[in-house]
């Protein structure tokens, strides 16, 4: 990297953290069916055991901000992405249900980290470019998770163990945090400016943290429930029966890269009021018409919609004048996680007691909240 410019090489550094995260975070999902079946998980046992990964999240959102304002995002995302990798060979040799729960908390808390860590990293780079770059980061978030399960498909059919797997996963970001970690930041954005490390979020960050709820919750439920809504609703031909929820990621992952340019050309507010119109109107198009061909359409909007509504939210919260970046980011990840946690639960129960295109209407007026709230909201 001799001769690229500084700001440049930290681009590239915080970069490969991102791809990190999404690498190892998609290598574990690939496996999920492998290790339920070597412990002998039913549906139902698979759900609860999988609460460790969000419990351990939750439980370390407000230390992580903490810390990352304590000490610096940088010692804390170097030392949470080794923790994040290592754990990934332990998850693969678990032989009881306790010891998997057990180590998916642990990864939960160690992706925390990484993320609120990481994400301070990229508004520091933004400082330093004087211009929006978050959407990008994410976006390779998305791009590194194709790459993960692309692996965990290529291992699987070699027929590797889980572990085997991991460790090749491992090996790989211990290379990534070798060869990346001494070009992060190691001030971070604001730093010295006297921000308290606790202090009550003013209302931009709370309204921040609800487009942030409303945002996630689309994007849970459309991870967990696309699927179910083509195969009960829509009943098209068995091969596309995924083709919801591939057109929703493909254009998800293709809005994060668009999403930096679009902002600054048309301002972060204009692009979260637009972001949510696209999902509220994406979904009623797949609600009204419930075909193939106008549902596709629809979830092609919804994932152009909530693409970049994350990246800039964490953008804005991270040049917070009242909270150092670490801690803002921290505080809006929390009520923006809530979402992406209780989300697709409350869509299940809604679609119990009356039906799943009533659900998923409710979901589009939480896009419709989105426009809303950034109306109300001062972006500096």
């Amino acid at each position: 990297m001799a001769g690229l410019p500084a700001r440049r090489i930290q681009r590239i550094a915080v970069s490969s953290f991102f791809f990190l995260a999404g690498f190892c975070f998609f290598s574990w999902t690939s496996r999920i069916p492998d290790i339920r079946v070597k412990l002998h998980l039913s549906t139902l046992g698979l759900g609860a055991v999988l609460l460790g990964l969000p419990a351990g999240l939750m439980t370390s959102l407000p230390l992580a901000g903490w810390l990352v304002a304590k000490f610096g995002s940088r010692p804390i995302a170097i030392l949470a992405a080794i923790f994040y990798a290592c754990t990934l060979p332990v998850i693969g040799l678990v032989n009881a249900v306790w010891q998997l729960v057990a180590c998916l908390f642990v990864f939960g808390m160690a992706g925390n980290f990484l993320n609120i860590s990481i994400n301070t990293q990229a508004v520091g780079t933004e400082a330093l470019y004087g211009r929006t770059i978050m959407a990008s980061y994410h976006g390779l978030w998305s791009l590194a998770g194709f790459s993960g399960a692309a692996f965990g498909t290529l291992f699987i059919s070699l027929g590797w163990l889980p572990y085997q797997h991991f460790l090749v996963i491992t090996a790989a970001a211990g290379m990534i945090i070798l060869l990346a970690s001494g070009r992060l930041l190691g001030q971070d954005a604001g730093a010295g400016n006297g921000q308290p490390i606790f202090a009550r979020p003013d209302r931009s960050l709370i309204n921040l943290g609800i487009i942030a709820f409303c945002s996630m919750i689309c994007e849970g439920s459309m991870f967990d429930w696309s699927g179910v809504y083509f195969q009960n609703v829509i009943q098209p031909p068995k091969g596309w029966v995924a083709a919801g929820l591939t057109a929703f990621t493909a254009t998800m992952a293709a809005g994060r890269f668009l999403g930096d340019w679009m902002a600054t050309k048309w301002g972060i507010k204009r692009i979260l009021q637009a972001s949510g119109l696209l999902t509220a109107s994406g979904l009623l198009t797949a609600i009204l018409f419930p075909s193939l061909l106008p549902a596709l359409i629809g979830f092609l909007l919804v994932g152009a919609g909530v693409s970049s509504v994350i990246p800039l939210v964490y953008s804005a919260a991270g040049r917070s004048k009242v909270l150092s970046p670490g801690v803002a980011l921290a505080a809006v990840s929390t009520i923006g996680y809530l979402g992406f946690l209780f989300g697709p639960p409350f869509i299940g129960f809604i679609a119990q007691a009356f039906n799943l295109r009533v659900s998923l209407g409710l979901i589009a007026v939480l896009g419709s909240i989105i426009t809303l709230m950034a109306a109300k909201t001062k972006f500096d």
